[in-house]
């Protein structure tokens, strides 16, 4: 309750201030009425639609809330950024005037037009992207693509391509046709094997059921492995018995089985090639910060040499820094997902990669490396809550394994 209401206390604070803006736009007393009506109005459906609706399914109405709310809160902060950064200066100004004498009559200017013009025009940027996200982004698939060096790597296994895909959360997709595209995206990179990260659905399997025949569609030639991701256990919901909540599991992994993945808990695979092996390694979600903690990393490996080369696929990057670059034998290449980026973010190749989840995570898209090992943090197929992605876009993830140094 308290934090509803620091929550309200500062919206209201964000829309009076950011009202300064639209104060030349807004004529009359209900110009002004009309500018805080429509906030109540977003606020108010939005905690409706949380508090009446069913978390197993986010509602078209539920969605054009969610989109409503970000865009607002995001365009007025912009608006607020810039009005701040005007009051700084009057202020400054007249702290000058003030201390050097020069003006002791001096009173702070009433807001210049001109910079309130600037603020609308920027706000509408945060807008535009988000319309886009939403229209566009969610899926604009894109293909990634990493090769790796390794001394160790066995012979048989240089150039050995992985294509690795996660977050799914079919309960969210609307449109068939764009997640038949990404299939043929992925069938396209012609990978020797297919790895998925988990979160198939956002709550229960049936999610999946109208996808199945697509996502059946997937080939590699050495086969398609998956593990489960947080989502896929159904704890964000509620169910009549423990009964109807482990069928639901059970029937996720049937769904997985008979679309072609090999669903690794807790355990190994092996790849084979010419006499000589690479292991893949599954774990259930392990997650820091109140996540599942149902993986097993110690019996995972029971059954492979600790000097096989190893690749191990687990849902969240936070088991990566917790359990994983510290443990006494080594993982080549770990494999995860589970941020999707946020869904939000900023990134130029060379230039930046930022995205506010970099505050929960250190390490929260793309390849980073640790005491020789790897972990790639795929952004996500699918997208969850949000029904978009502004600058994180949906990723396809091709990885190819070379013998030997990256300078050889």
């Amino acid at each position: 309750m308290i934090r509803f209401i620091l929550f309200i206390a500062f919206v209201i604070v964000l829309d009076i201030y950011a009202y300064q803006a639209f104060r030349f736009l807004v004529k009359g007393r209900w110009g002004t009425v009309l500018y805080f009506l429509i906030t109540v109005l977003v606020i108010g459906g939005l905690f409706l639609q949380f508090a009446t609706g069913d978390r197993r399914s986010w509602s078209a109405m539920t969605q054009f809330f969610i989109v409503t709310f970000i865009i607002m809160i995001l365009s007025k902060m912009v608006l607020i950024a810039v009005m701040f950064g005007e009051d700084i200066f009057r202020s400054l100004e007249g702290l000058y005037y003030k201390l050097s004498g020069k003006n002791t009559s001096y009173t702070l200017p009433s807001r210049r037009k001109f910079v309130s013009q600037i603020a609308l025009g920027l706000a509408a940027i945060p807008f535009a992207s988000i319309l886009y996200g939403v229209i566009k982004g969610r899926y604009n698939f894109k293909v990634l693509k990493y090769t790796l060096h390794y001394e160790d790597l066995p012979d048989a296994f240089d150039g050995y391509r992985i294509t690795q895909i996660s977050d799914i959360h079919s309960g969210s997709f609307d449109n068939k046709e764009k997640v038949s595209y990404a299939i043929d995206l992925i069938n396209e990179q012609a990978s020797d094997a297919i790895l998925f990260t988990g979160d198939m659905v956002n709550n229960e399997a049936k999610e999946m059921e109208p996808y199945m025949d697509i996502f059946s569609k997937l080939k590699a030639k050495d086969g398609k492995f998956s593990v489960l991701g947080n989502h896929d256990y159904g704890d964000y919901v509620s169910w009549e018995s423990d009964e109807q909540k482990a069928a639901n599991l059970d029937r996720l992994k049937e769904i997985q089985k008979e679309i072609g993945f090999d669903l690794i808990l807790n355990d190994s695979r092996f790849l084979e090639r010419d006499g000589q092996r690479i292991a893949l390694v599954g774990v259930e979600n392990w997650g820091a910060g109140g996540f599942k903690k149902a993986g097993d990393l110690n019996k995972a490996i029971e059954n492979i040499a600790s000097d096989d080369f190893k690749v191990l696929l687990s849902h969240d990057p936070s088991h990566w820094d917790n359990e994983v670059v510290s443990h006494k034998d080594h993982f080549h290449l770990t494999l995860s997902g589970h941020t999707h980026g946020m869904q939000f973010g900023i990134e130029i190749p060379g230039w930046i990669k930022w995205s506010p989840v970099k505050w929960r995570y250190k390490h929260w898209a793309g390849i980073y490396k640790e005491k020789g090992q790897y972990i790639n943090v795929n952004r996500g197929f699918g997208y969850l809550a949000f029904p978009g992605r502004v600058g994180i876009w949906p990723e396809i993830t091709v990885i190819e394994l070379k013998k030997g140094s990256k300078t050889a």
